[in-house]
């Protein structure tokens, strides 16, 4: 069971407890997310951390229009939140520009899935070790994302080979 840190009030997005970052390091695939203008038309979408001194560094990448189209990618940086016990970060890709990124689901045992949203709900993505996520797995966080005031109709599954 998660635990969830206390907010303010119920509109408040609530991010989990603490994250371990080493153990979040590593490939992450994009299973689902909202439909950004930066995604757009991507298949093969992953996220990459990589413990760097005092940050994390983010490599996102993807394939534009097809799996088999020349990869594209972006690297940035991440920086802790202080007091978030690892579950809010700030992330960085065009200087001086940082945006919010806070781990509201995560599979606490394994790290096999995570979930990033941000608080004003605009933006979403569903992340797993795998390509593939279970169906019943994703029922699940679907159905905290509703707890959490998230409309889970918007999200996209993104295409993975």
């Amino acid at each position: 069971m998660l635990i969830y840190n206390s907010c303010a009030s119920p509109q408040d997005l609530k991010t989990v407890e603490s994250v371990d970052l080493t153990r979040y390091m590593g490939v992450w695939y994009d299973v689902a997310s909202y439909p950004t203008r930066f995604q757009k038309n991507c298949y093969n979408t992953v996220a990459e951390y990589t413990m760097v001194d005092g940050y994390v560094k983010v490599r996102n990448s993807c394939r534009k229009d097809s799996f088999d189209a020349e990869l594209s990618s972006i690297e940035g940086k991440a920086f802790v939140v202080k007091g978030s016990g690892n579950s809010k970060l700030k992330v960085q890709f065009f200087w001086p520009f940082k945006g919010d990124y806070w781990i509201i689901d995560l599979d606490e045992i394994n790290y096999r899935y995570a979930v990033v949203g941000h608080p004003s709900r605009e933006y979403l993505w569903i992340l797993s070790r795998e390509k593939v996520i279970d169906p019943i797995l994703l029922e699940g966080i679907k159905q905290r994302l509703r707890d959490q005031a998230y409309d889970v109709e918007k999200l996209r599954m993104t295409p993975q080979r």
